[in-house]
């Protein structure tokens, strides 16, 4: 008796909810989201972090060795130009002065650490954009799409590449020492050419 209740309740709930109109006003439309599902949404938004601050990793696990690969590059081009700072200011401004270059080693070396702050923060900062990120993350998933060429591959290209360099510079050697020669029969050159100096 239970179960014949509780299949009557269900077709009436089942009648009732096709009777009802979804949202969007026509019977052929699908129903939209509940409003507790948007109040929550809601919430959720304006309790969760807006973008978080300086020091946080905008989609933190993904396109991790071409973060990595450009954070080395970048690192490497600053401490480049930081060194170049470092060893040009004190010749630069405070010529071959002993004392002068005792003062500008350290300005130097002033300009040169507060170079990789502010050029390295920024740099951190560019590298953390949401779209330079997805370009990024892009990339990544573009070159774990490459067909990398075997060991086998590799080592036959580069057999083909060598040895057609030393058959094009033996073929260049051999039109030179003719064309010289030529040159020189028709004492257009003064001098023979150069092997036979």
């Amino acid at each position: 008796m239970a179960s014949v209740t509780k299949d009557n309740q269900d077709q009436a709930d089942a009648a009732d909810r096709d009777d009802e109109t979804p949202i969007g006003g026509s019977s052929g439309a699908k129903p939209g989201p509940d409003k507790d599902d948007v109040r929550s949404l809601d919430n959720a938004r304006a309790t969760g972090p807006r973008g978080g601050g300086f020091f946080t990793i905008y989609k933190k696990g993904q396109g991790y060795w071409v973060r990595m690969g450009t954070l080395f590059g970048v690192g490497l081009v600053l401490f480049m130009l930081a060194y170049t700072l470092y060893a040009q200011v004190p010749s630069f401004f405070f010529g071959t002065d002993p004392a002068g270059q005792q003062t500008g080693k350290r300005v130097g070396i002033g300009l040169a650490v507060g170079f990789l702050v502010v050029v390295g923060l920024t740099a951190l900062w560019l590298m953390n954009k949401p779209r330079n990120v997805e370009f990024l993350i892009a990339t990544d998933s573009e070159m774990k799409k490459v067909n990398w060429t075997s060991r086998k591959e590799l080592i036959g290209s580069s057999k083909v590449v060598i040895l057609f360099m030393f058959f094009i510079s033996a073929y260049l050697f051999l039109n030179d020492l003719i064309f010289g020669w030529l040159m020189y029969g028709i004492h257009v050159l003064k001098l023979p050419p150069p092997p036979f100096k």
